[in-house]
């Protein structure tokens, strides 16, 4: 356990960079993962010349967003836990806790679902609203989780308030 003198919660400015520093990674895992996805069976390949883009088969846009998720899922999963600290979480000496204690793998997985609280209302907003043609609104949602630090006593996303988790500022901590 570390001592609690040397933990000092970590500002939602510190918080927000370091978001936006693993959206970039987790960007590129997004991309791998599409690539790879592009050999598979029933995925539309490069269009010939003159032809439009085919969107895949909605089995095949399910088996895709299926690999994200868990790839996204692995490696964030992967990294939050057991101590563990992702490039980001280094660069800007930040540390996942639960009670004072890294969280294990169960916990890192449970953060990383309730991540997807924001995406999904995003989504269920973007479907409702899109027939009547202000599906852009729904958008606004994708910030939920972070906008709900704004409300939080603690200041805590809503995916820390979810899992029991905390991102606390390390100083030094390799």
């Amino acid at each position: 356990m570390l001592e609690q003198a040397t933990l000092e919660r970590a500002g939602l400015a510190r918080r927000l960079a370091a978001s936006t520093y693993e959206s970039l990674l987790l960007a590129a895992i997004v991309l791998i993962a599409s690539f790879v996805l592009l050999a598979a069976p029933g995925m539309p390949g490069a269009p010939s010349a003159g032809q439009r883009l085919a969107l895949p088969e909605p089995d095949a846009r399910l088996l895709e967003f299926l690999v994200v998720f868990v790839a996204c899922g692995v490696y964030c999963a992967g990294l939050w836990s057991n101590g563990r600290r992702s490039l980001p979480m280094q660069t800007w000496h930040l540390r996942l806790l639960r009670q004072g204690r890294a969280p294990g793998i169960e916990r890192a997985v449970l953060r990383y679902v309730a991540w997807w609280i924001g995406p999904a209302c995003a989504l269920a907003a973007y479907a409702m609203l899109q027939p009547l043609g202000h599906g852009r609104w729904g958008a606004a949602l994708l910030a939920l989780n972070y906008a709900w630090a704004l409300v939080d006593p603690d200041r805590q996303f809503l995916h820390d308030r979810i899992a029991g988790t905390r991102l606390v500022r390390v100083e030094g901590a390799g």
